[in-house]
């Protein structure tokens, strides 16, 4: 398949370098909003042309979910496969990540912790790993906006099996402290002014700065943004870029390195289902910021 022919929201690669391939996951089912199917992986040379899809997670009869299964991130660690994905859960309905994992990037991926790691009582998506330069996990994700008006990115320290939590979440910034974002109108949520945090990556530059990808709104148009941890640390405080990187209907970004050494970005773009597709856009780091090549 080409990459126009795949629809796919919140795209994630990962690059194995000893079989010179590019893994991309993502959020495919047809229908996101509704029942939860599982998640395809696509498989490719040269990030234009894939092999795919090969489904890597479909869920047990017993799976504490069913529906809006969102954003699987897999990363390559002590010789497994984890992957990190949020689920709506059948108990009492609000979002949470949960960590499955895998000896193999194509799967089968099973649950590895009981249940979504980030806190029961709260609507939470989009987790994501990063290791801090002292080799410890933390799980990155959005507080949703729908639960709290604001939206927040938070951080929580892991378990170093990465199976639970080893501390207590801390609200790192709220989507309105960004000069870029604006409010999300929606027509369900009328009374409150919202901001929309959505899809937050953590990645070091060449420099050793430490920025964090993710999504909002502009003028209800998908945007993302770029934020810097001011002291190298997932605490911070984050200093955000005034302007959007991406303001054109697309978002939910990663990054990654080619194989030849390109720092490059993936987003899905436009916003809306069915017609969202992989963008593969180069990317530079120059005096502390993130630019489009």
């Amino acid at each position: 398949m080409n990459r126009k022919e795949i629809q796919i929201r919140d795209p994630f690669v990962l690059p194995l370098q000893e079989e010179g391939k590019y893994y991309l996951y993502g959020s495919t089912d047809a229908n996101i909003w509704g029942p939860g199917t599982g998640f395809d992986a696509y498989l490719s040379n040269d990030l234009e042309d894939w092999d795919g899809p090969y489904p890597v997670f479909r869920p047990g009869s017993d799976f504490y979910s069913d529906t809006n299964f969102w954003a699987p991130e897999v990363y390559a660690w002590q010789d497994k496969f984890y992957m990190f994905a949020t689920f709506r859960r059948r108990d009492n309905g609000l979002l949470g990540t949960a960590v499955l994992l895998a000896s193999g990037p194509l799967g089968p991926f099973v649950p590895h912790s009981r249940g979504p790691v980030t806190p029961e009582a709260w609507s939470s998506l989009d987790g994501s790993l990063f290791m801090d330069a002292e080799g410890q996990p933390w799980m990155i994700f959005c507080h949703e906006w729908q639960q709290i008006g604001d939206g927040e990115v938070c951080a929580m320290r892991l378990s170093t099996d990465l199976s639970e939590p080893a501390g207590e979440p801390v609200t790192l910034f709220r989507a309105s402290e960004a000069p870029w974002a604006t409010p999300y109108e929606s027509p369900r949520y009328k009374d409150t002014a919202n901001y929309v945090t959505d899809g937050p990556f953590l990645f070091r530059g060449e420099s050793g700065h430490v920025y964090m990808l993710w999504a909002s709104f502009i003028d209800n148009r998908y945007a993302l943004g770029v934020a810097r941890s001011a002291t190298g640390d997932v605490i911070g405080p984050w200093i955000h870029q005034p302007e959007a990187l991406y303001r054109n209907d697309g978002g939910h970004g990663m990054v990654f390195r080619t194989f030849n050494g390109q720092l490059v970005l993936t987003i899905h773009a436009p916003n809306r289902t069915p017609d969202e597709r992989p963008l593969f856009l180069r990317i530079v780091e120059t005096e502390g910021r993130i630019q489009l090549l």
